[in-house]
């Protein structure tokens, strides 16, 4: 295929299929980053697709002691609220896993001052890994928009270089708290799961390096995604 490196792609027959070889690769991640560094730093973004996978990561055997969450976007909503994506961290890995709540870093959308909550986060990941923080694994999801993480079309975020955690304007009902493009192009590796035919559009897009889309700003030399056959009908490989 002409233009941009292909992103390394995984075909599984459905979207269990899929969740479960997800949850295996950031498994063989995590092993790694353990043994080099003695922890691994998983960055997780929520929406419905990854509910199976981070209940199959939950069964695996991970060196569970050196893993460390942090979210990849948040809606500023209410703590134990269906729209907040820690929601489906608590149901999934802490409800089901051997991971101590102490081990996830909960992005702050609860704060008074936004702002400053996002500074705040910011100076947490710098804790976490290092300065500038470079993140072991970054999962992200394929918007039907073309938006990844909440960097979605048209707004100002998309265009901030000198803060690794940002706030957006309101999309879909709420404001957002994400990590911003500096960030995801530092991590060491770039997990997109992506299922079912409604994807099929913006996949074909993603994987041919469209830039007009937010996804196609993700650095994509050390990306990996795993799909289902749905996901993949128009693709042209």
């Amino acid at each position: 295929m002409n233009g941009p490196r292909p992103l390394t792609l995984d075909t599984q027959p459905d979207a269990a299929a899929a969740a479960a070889q997800a949850a295996r690769w950031i498994t063989d991640r995590a092993r790694e980053a353990a043994a080099a560094r003695g922890r691994f730093i998983l960055a997780l973004s929520g929406g419905t697709t990854p509910r199976q996978m981070l209940l199959e990561l939950a069964r695996q055997p991970l060196p569970w002691p050196a893993l460390r969450i942090v979210q990849v976007d948040e809606r500023v909503a209410p703590r134990g609220s269906a729209d907040r994506n820690l929601t489906l961290i608590e149901e999934t890995l802490l409800a089901h896993a051997p991971l101590e709540p102490a081990q996830v870093r909960a992005m702050p959308v609860d704060a008074n001052d936004l702002a400053a909550a996002a500074r705040d986060y910011a100076a947490q990941l710098e804790q976490l890994a290092g300065t500038p923080p470079v993140l072991d694994v970054v999962h992200l999801g394929l918007g039907d928009d073309g938006h990844t993480a909440s960097l979605v079309p048209g707004d100002a975020v998309l265009g901030a270089t000198d803060a690794d955690v940002a706030l957006t304007g309101v999309y879909h009902g709420h404001r957002r708290m994400t990590l911003t493009y500096p960030v995801l192009n530092r991590a060491r590796h770039v997990l997109w799961l992506v299922s079912g035919d409604a994807k099929a559009a913006m996949l074909d897009r993603l994987i041919a390096g469209d830039s007009t889309i937010p996804a196609g700003h993700v650095e994509r030399a050390r990306a990996h995604v795993v799909t289902d056959v749905p996901a993949t009908k128009l693709l042209r490989l």
